[in-house]
């Protein structure tokens, strides 16, 4: 199996919409898929992420599925903290040497202090994302999945930022805080696991990609404008 995780194209937050580029790069991620197309496509129930999957959508003839543990919101709730200006902010989106050079359990870092739920928010993610890979055909047990349904499907799951970073570090087993000091994901970017079905029926995913936006340079959009924030 062949998981996609793809972040929302550029938004507007205020309107939890697309912006103008947001929907061109939705538009560019509908023709990338429509070449090897998904079997199964999931999105977020927030708007941004479901603008985003609907270009794809339509053009390979399916329908989505809205998972409600993908949205931005819970784990924002979750995983915001009181920046330096007394707004609220990704906790992790500060300088990653505070991240990497913490030595302690990673939800004890004073990154995380003013945080509603650090370590439960997280927790949350992983039983979600379990319970997920297993209606998928793959079980986690362990570090590890066994294979309850082997397949080769394409599965797209269109996300968000902080989710998709929490839950890639779960995938594969890569602590968040080294996770979110050393990787990102922008904009309308594809990152890609691969489950091989392994004979002894156990595996475990394996990135093929990680945050890749060729179609955005295939369609000759605007690399220069935002993908990060």
């Amino acid at each position: 199996m062949y998981l996609y995780i793809i972040r929302h194209g550029e938004p507007d937050y205020a309107t939890d919409s697309l912006t103008e580029m947001g929907k061109k790069q939705a538009s560019a991620l509908a023709a990338r898929f429509c070449i090897h197309g998904f079997d199964e496509i999931y999105t977020s129930p927030l708007g941004r992420a479901i603008q985003t999957a609907q270009p794809t959508c339509e053009r390979l003839g399916l329908s989505y599925k809205t998972e409600d543990w993908m949205s931005e919101d819970l784990t924002f709730d979750d995983l915001s903290a009181e920046n330096e200006n007394g707004k609220r902010d990704w906790a992790f989106a500060c300088q990653s040497t505070k991240l990497l050079d913490y030595t302690g359990e990673w939800y004890d870092s004073p990154v995380f202090s003013t945080c509603r739920a650090a370590q439960s928010g997280y927790t949350r993610i992983v039983e979600c994302s379990d319970d997920f890979l297993s209606r998928l055909g793959y079980k986690r047990d362990g570090k590890i999945y066994r294979t309850i349904s082997p397949n080769k499907k394409r599965i797209a799951a269109f996300c968000h930022h902080g989710l998709g970073t929490a839950w890639l570090s779960h995938l594969l087993s890569i602590p968040p805080n080294i996770f979110w000091s050393s990787f990102n994901i922008a904009h309308s970017s594809v990152t890609v696991l691969e489950f091989n079905n392994y004979p002894d029926g156990f595996t475990a995913p394996q990135c093929v990609c990680l945050s890749d936006i060729s179609h955005i340079y295939n369609e000759g959009l605007d690399v220069n404008s935002p993908v990060f924030g």
